[in-house]
């Protein structure tokens, strides 16, 4: 199922309430968006979760739903409240905004990508910045709560795995060698987004995959977790964040010579987080 906002693949029989979604993988960059951004082609994508959604494409031989984003991360973030608008770059926004990630210029439409650099010379319009917000932000989120909605329909439970990746330096702030630095974080807000049973299960998935495993610091989620993780409602969200340099060079985004084998690591991982949410006698069946 294809629309310009996202892409979703289902499996011929939904088997768990698991879904995953990878909001930042996108690499639909519309034309004019190009043609305006003072940036190059590589240094647009820095921002992006390349190649998250390849790691990910197993989940429908598991049972599960695979949502991926077309838009790019650089022309609109999915991962934002639609309100997180940057009066530093949207014209009409008059007022300052006290929210940090805004300030920064990583509002729901980016200033910035990666470490600071500009996208824009200038301001964009609101109308813009609300075309972005009605054509591909509503669209991905209507299209998520309801492959919730159905798992929960059919499961009596949901489970979200927010699906992205961080730079590999990205812990360099908190200590340690680099070969001992986490190299998955996952984020449950500090425990109000999904149970300790379902994080303690992925992580020891993780760690069984040979991985190292941190939570919540510095990644304990943002806007999508916060949103849909609502365990005593029977819906959980869990953010998940690899690190790059496992199967790409961050530099030219380009898999790496390792990336064949960290697929297979993954599609390990995705069989067994797919199977906690297994529901074998009232499969869903894909439409």
């Amino acid at each position: 199922m294809t629309h310009p906002a996202y892409h979703i693949e289902l499996p011929q029989a939904r088997s768990t309430s698991v879904v995953f979604a990878a909001p930042h993988s996108g690499i639909d960059y519309p034309a004019d968006f190009l043609s305006a951004a003072e940036l190059g082609a590589t240094e647009i994508r820095s921002s992006e979760d390349a190649y998250v959604d390849r790691l990910f494409a197993c989940a429908p031989v598991h049972g599960a739903a695979l949502l991926v984003a077309r838009a790019p991360r650089a022309f609109i973030d999915l991962n934002r409240s639609p309100e997180e608008l940057d009066p530093a770059l949207i014209e009409g926004i008059a007022r300052a905004s006290s929210n940090p990630r805004v300030a920064s210029g990583l509002g729901v439409i980016p200033r910035v990508v990666a470490n600071g650099r500009a996208i824009y010379r200038g301001k964009i319009s609101i109308d813009e910045a609300h075309a972005r917000i009605d054509g591909y932000w509503r669209p991905y989120h209507d299209a998520l709560q309801t492959l919730l909605d159905e798992n929960f329909k059919a499961f009596g439970e949901a489970i979200l795995i927010d699906c992205h990746s961080m730079p590999h330096d990205a812990l360099a702030q908190f200590g340690g060698s680099r070969g001992s630095r986490a190299e998955i974080v996952l984020g449950d807000r500090f425990g109000s987004t999904a149970t300790r049973e379902l994080v303690d299960e992925v992580e020891e998935i993780f760690r069984d995959a040979g991985l190292r495993v941190a939570r919540n610091i510095p990644f304990a989620g943002a806007y999508i977790v916060q949103t849909y993780g609502r365990p005593s409602r029977g819906q959980q969200a869990l953010q998940i964040e690899i690190d790059r340099s496992l199967y790409m060079d961050e530099a030219t985004i380009t898999m790496n010579s390792d990336f064949a084998s960290f697929q297979e690591i993954m599609s390990g991982v995705v069989a067994r987080i797919s199977r906690i949410g297994r529901f074998e006698p009232d499969a869903l069946a894909a439409e």
